[in-house]
């Protein structure tokens, strides 16, 4: 189910001051939502199916040699594939730079909890 306009809202108020309130929190989980980088994934799936490809040929030969270098271009591939873009990274710290300089004093924090804490509270009212 979609989010209403007034949820989404809601959301991105709360990603905005977790990104201010908790910046060591926000770079260790990863940073935000990166982009997707198409081209470093399908080349990482490519790299991985031509690594294991080649174990599969070092086995057959039993050529250690063989499979250890496949299980290489196996292993690059799949970092490849799984490494986060750099634009996903430079918006993420972007948008958190924005979001900090933007925002009020610190005796906000506490209005904002307590101002979600009343609409949870509320929100049976409401839909009634």
């Amino acid at each position: 189910m979609p989010l209403s306009e007034q949820e989404q809202k809601l959301l991105d108020e709360m990603e905005r001051s977790l990104y201010h309130n908790d910046a060591d929190f926000v770079s260790a989980v990863g940073g935000g939502r990166g982009r997707l980088n198409y081209g470093s994934l399908v080349l990482g799936v490519l790299l991985a199916i031509v690594g294991l490809a080649v174990v599969i040929v070092g086995v057959i030969l039993h050529a250690p040699i063989v499979g250890i270098l496949g299980f290489a271009v196996m292993f690059t591939g799949v970092l490849l594939a799984l490494r986060p873009s750099k634009l996903g990274r430079a918006s993420a710290s972007r948008q958190a730079k924005t979001s900090s300089s933007g925002s009020k004093s610190s005796g906000n924090k506490a209005g904002l909890m307590d101002r979600l804490g009343d609409r949870w509270d509320n929100r049976d009212e409401k839909n009634e």
